[in-house]
């Protein structure tokens, strides 16, 4: 890894954590050429609409679309203060027999709302298929460790078993909630359109004569060209600013899923269960060479933390905006947004790296099932030896004793847990030590894990799976 070591200010999210195709879709690069495709989209629909506008004009901005003269834009700028009205200016000294006509009828927000919405469609379908990805390796996880049997957790106690492939399954529905959720929000996304200063689009009705059709039609003409199915159906002359509010909110949704993943699993590694993937070469402290530090998990716990606050961003912005629009959106809107995104496109990232090489260990998760079985199988204890003739108050009152002396054994002398021994030696529960361990089998109390693992991804998530199947196929490379 090389250091590139400058004098001012850089993104983390560039410099380390985001992927370089999220880091393009909010380039600069990137909303400008959109600028121009929306330029020429307009012209079009303008054209086949009878307006003096020529094949020839529309073919000479066509051929300039990715060709930007940005040094003309900036010194344009420098002078007029206005960034779209530079980059129309600078259009048009590269396609002079066109000038006349870029931008015609429309408003700054024609280009700049409208790239917003396509920008952040192609970031969401960008997040989707890393998504997809991490519910596939989440999956193929779950399908392996289906029957093996570790403790379950209420409070953060031993309650009863589970699988490690049941509690995969947990983290997989509510990424399955966040996709179904990402796919209704994209499929609902409208462009804002062609809707003039404050949306009542008088420029195009004193362009049409009036003609109300045409004016419908020209925003429709739009929306296909840009691969949209339509357009907002009334505005000021913004989109809604609640718009980037559900986007920030469906992206902080994923993030409270990575969360809960990373949580568990840093907490699993403290249990040496479950790990995250450990490089050959990597240092988990400076200071202590035998560490193993869950830096993955707590990066991702990190940043979705940063996503999950960011939307409030959105929200104050969506609520303070008078009227048909004020401008104390833009600063905070061309932050907040952007790096929403690219927080949780880091974050996917490093979930693609951690779920493609889990590490699990069986023989300490069967170890710690067993220090604690003794006491879940009470129940099952006590109904074998009633059916033997035993008195089931009785026994319960000899149980509740003896779970506590062998409780007070392990904590208080750091022995072994002597459940087992001491109900083997009663006589009053007349089951003999086979008998007893027959009933202490981990797969006699995970209940329907398996099937419900089975079920799950049969029903849930193989049919997601199937839908993108093209998306599954992602090599990610952490830059740290």
């Amino acid at each position: 890894m090389g250091y590139d070591v400058k004098n001012s200010y850089e993104s983390p999210f560039c410099t380390r954590y985001a992927s370089k195709e999220m880091q393009y879709i909010f380039s600069p690069n990137k909303k400008f050429k959109t600028w121009r495709k929306l330029w020429v989209a307009l012209a079009r629909a303008e054209h086949e609409l009878g307006l003096p506008i020529t094949d020839a004009q529309i073919k000479e901005l066509e051929s300039k679309i990715d060709d930007i003269n940005y040094d003309v834009a900036q010194e344009r700028e420098k002078l007029v203060r206005h960034d779209v009205m530079a980059h129309v200016y600078a259009y048009g000294k590269q396609c002079p027999n066109a000038a006349g006509i870029i931008h015609l009828g429309a408003t700054s927000c024609y280009v700049g709302d409208n790239t917003d919405v396509i920008v952040m469609k192609e970031g969401l379908l960008l997040v989707q298929k890393k998504l997809i990805g991490v519910i596939s390796l989440l999956s193929k996880f779950a399908e392996k460790y289906k029957d093996v049997p570790c403790l379950a957790y209420t409070h953060l106690q031993p309650a009863q078993l589970t699988t490690v492939g049941k509690r995969a399954t947990l983290w997989l529905n509510e990424l399955c909630m966040d996709n179904e959720h990402l796919t209704n929000l994209i499929s609902n996304l409208k462009l804002l359109g062609s809707k003039g200063t404050t949306g009542t689009q008088a420029s195009f009705f004193e362009l049409f004569n009036g003609d109300k059709n045409k004016i419908k039609e020209l925003e429709n003409k739009i929306a296909n060209e840009m691969g949209f199915d339509g357009v907002v159906p009334v505005s000021g002359q913004t989109y809604s600013r609640k718009v980037d509010y559900y986007v920030c909110s469906a992206l902080a949704a994923i993030a409270q899923s990575a969360m809960k993943f990373s949580n568990d699993m840093r907490l699993l590694q403290n249990f040496k269960e479950i790990e995250e993937p450990f490089e050959k070469n990597q240092i988990g402290s400076s200071a202590m060479p035998y560490k193993r530090n869950p830096m993955r998990n707590e990066r991702i716990t990190a940043l979705a933390r940063y996503v999950m606050v960011d939307v409030l961003n959105s929200a104050f912005t969506a609520g303070t905006q008078w009227f048909e629009r004020t401008l104390d959106d833009s600063a905070n809107k061309r932050i907040s947004v952007a790096e929403a995104f690219l927080g949780i496109d880091s974050i996917l990232n490093i979930m693609l790296n951690v779920c493609d090489g889990i590490v699990v260990y069986p023989k300490v998760i069967n170890q710690r099932v067993m220090n604690e079985l003794p006491f879940m199988a009470t129940e099952n204890i006590m109904m074998a030896a009633v059916k033997k003739g035993g008195n089931r108050q009785e026994l319960h009152e000899k149980l509740r004793k003896h779970s506590i002396a062998a409780a007070a054994v392990v904590k208080q002398e750091g022995k072994k847990n002597d459940l087992i021994e001491r109900l083997c030696q009663d006589e009053s529960f007349g089951l003999s030590r086979d008998e007893i361990s027959s009933i202490l089998k981990p797969e006699n109390f995970i209940g329907m894990s398996i099937s419900q693992v089975d079920d799950f991804l049969s029903d849930v998530v193989n049919p997601i799976l199937a839908n993108y199947s093209d998306d599954l196929k992602m090599n990610i490379e952490l830059m740290v």
